[in-house]
């Protein structure tokens, strides 16, 4: 990243009269993500937005009309609320099982008129057999047909169930449900991506995750038309793996969020077309080219004289996040870390003054964009505009 972009950046916030610690979202980058990932997706291939990982309403609206996409994957009770709030014709698709105690607190929040229209658009995600029942109770409790998506376990072991006995019995369960349907599959695979590429292992582990789907898929045929299969919501990837689907033989949606704005977390040669859209900008409240350290005078024979460099005192800190502009900041393990006033070490005689900006970039974004009460949106020239994130839910 050049020097250029960061200066126009400045000059933006500057003429935008801020001055505080904020969430930078480069909306040029943005959609030139978005037209990258679907290019990337095979034909016919739905795309579904990961809510989590760009938790804001406006910027959720923003990818839905730029993807050209109402699928969206929401991952607890608040974060649907939010959702179903301010995009109320939105799919929703959980992307974890929550326990039966949270989807009856939706419904019991929402008039009846709004319950039976969180029916229609909520797919309940369910991991276990036992789940499935106390789903199925709930639904017969608020006299409401729920759409359930079965989690299928295809490598990552983090929960859902493989081929065999525990999916045959949720099938079943289903097939005979007045007040369950089978809205579809979700297989997550983001270890395809982490596997060391060594002895075949990573190749022998996407085979493994493709057969167990696909024996999914086998078992689902049994209970239920090929029609219903076929036209079901089958998901799969994320933003590390939805490179690695040619076709629609096996998904037909891929899941991703964090590509979009590509955190340094996503650096991994799959993403490598992607641009860095989201930054923290925080200003520089004291800039000193001596670096003293805390009581460094009373051991002037031990440490010398104070170091040459340059020392930052930013606006807050300790975010998820590592400084890239101006280039060479790092932090100190004398100073610590701190939330209030971190302390950056940078090269000598570096052009920053107080209250110019410092640029970090984040490690991820789910949790960071929760962090800032607005998000100012630079489209190349100026802020045009702030939007605000979704309030904080776990």
């Amino acid at each position: 990243m050049r020097a250029a972009y960061f200066t126009k950046l400045q000059k933006a916030l500057a003429a935008a009269d801020l001055a505080e610690p904020v969430l930078l979202l480069d909306r040029q980058r943005l959609d030139k993500n978005i037209k990258q990932l679907k290019r990337m997706l095979p034909k016919n291939m739905a795309y579904r937005i990961v809510a989590k990982s760009l938790p804001s309403a406006p910027l959720l609206k923003h990818i839905a009309d730029k993807a050209d996409t109402n699928r969206l994957m929401s991952f607890n009770r608040v974060m649907s609320e939010q959702i179903l709030a301010a995009m109320p014709k939105a799919d929703q698709l959980l992307g974890k099982p929550l326990p039966v105690a949270a989807a009856a607190a939706l419904f019991d929040g929402l008039a009846a008129v709004k319950g039976k229209q969180a029916a229609r658009q909520m797919q309940w995600l369910v991991d276990t057999p036992t789940r499935l029942k106390e789903y199925e109770a709930l639904a017969a409790k608020l006299k409401l047909k729920l759409r359930v998506n079965l989690e299928i376990d295809v490598g990552l072991h983090r929960g859902g169930m493989m081929p065999g006995p525990d999916l045959e019995a949720a099938l079943a369960r289903l097939a005979k449900s007045k007040n369950l349907s089978l809205a579809g599959y979700l297989g997550y695979e983001p270890h395809l991506s982490k596997i060391p590429n060594i002895g075949g292992w990573r190749r022998r582990a996407k085979q493994g995750a493709a057969q167990a789907y696909g024996a999914a898929l086998a078992q689902g045929r049994a209970h239920f038309t090929a029609a219903h299969i076929e036209g079901m919501v089958r998901n799969m990837a994320g933003s590390p793996t939805f490179g690695l689907y040619q076709d629609t033989a096996l998904a037909n949606e891929l899941a991703a969020g964090s590509a979009l704005v590509k955190p340094s977390d996503f650096d991994m040669p799959m993403l490598k077309d992607f641009e860095p859209a989201a930054f923290i900008a925080t200003p520089a409240l004291k800039v000193s080219q001596e670096v003293r350290l805390p009581a460094l005078e009373y051991a002037s024979k031990m440490l010398g004289k104070p170091k040459t460099g340059t020392g930052i005192f930013i606006h807050g800190g300790y975010w998820m996040a590592d400084a890239v502009w101006p280039k060479g900041l790092k932090t100190s393990g004398l100073f610590g870390r701190s939330s209030n006033q971190e302390f950056l070490l940078g090269p000598k005689n570096l052009p920053l003054k107080p209250d110019a900006f410092v640029f970090l970039r984040p490690t991820q974004s789910e949790a960071i964009f929760l962090q800032f009460p607005k998000i100012a949106v630079f489209d190349g020239r100026r802020i045009c505009d702030i939007w605000q994130p979704l309030p904080v839910s776990a």
